[in-house]
């Protein structure tokens, strides 16, 4: 699918952040490889092996029971997980977070067409906002404007999708909504409004 494909009624585009706009792991894995040169410094773990079981961790489990696999591995203090979170939330990167090729051109042509740019995301608003902060836009950034669902309710619950509708003085037919979750798909329906998976664009 291309934007020429799409319903040019529609007048405004929402997007989430993570793997709908660049790959969530880009963020992830460099916050990993900094968090495993901290713990060699501090606790003499090797870093190489603890990066590799960030990875296969997230890859195999998911995001979630890192630090505990990392605890269990190399018996870690609890305090680290506070370390890891912070990390997360306020890391500078070595490298600058890369958009989908595809779905880059897409924005780019969203905005040549005068239409509204919306990325709603759930989440820690102070990540997601970091991630957003570290991401080359190529110019876009101007034309962005993002609402953490976290600050009034994560999707699926339809409140931030209301709140957009009434800042941005926009009516469901005018929307719809680039996903790659259940999670969204939901919140578009609940508010009722036009869904397309990213995989569509990738």
């Amino acid at each position: 699918m291309k934007y020429s494909d799409i319903d040019k009624r529609k007048t405004a585009f929402i997007f989430e952040l993570d793997n709908v706009l660049y790959p969530e792991k880009d963020y992830l894995f460099q916050v990993y490889y900094l968090f495993a040169g901290l713990l060699e410094y501090t606790e003499l773990i090797d870093a190489r092996m603890a990066t590799e079981l960030m990875v296969s961790t997230y890859n195999s489990e998911g995001k979630d029971v890192v630090f505990d696999r990392l605890k269990e591995k190399f018996n870690l203090s609890e305090r680290f997980r506070y370390s890891l979170n912070n990390l997360l939330n306020t890391v500078k990167l070595p490298l600058k977070l890369l958009v989908y090729e595809n779905m880059l051109k897409m924005l780019q042509e969203v905005v040549v067409d005068r239409k509204k740019v919306f990325i709603v995301t759930n989440g820690n608003p102070e990540q997601q906002l970091n991630k957003i902060k570290q991401t080359e836009w190529h110019g876009l950034e101007e034309y962005l404007t993002c609402y953490f669902a976290n600050e009034s309710a994560p999707k699926p619950e339809p409140d931030v999708i209301h709140l957009l509708m009434k800042e941005h003085n926009l009516q469901r037919r005018n929307l719809v909504m680039i996903e790659n979750s259940e999670t969204d798909r939901l919140c578009a329906q609940a508010c009722g409004i036009d869904f397309i998976n990213t995989k569509e664009f990738l």
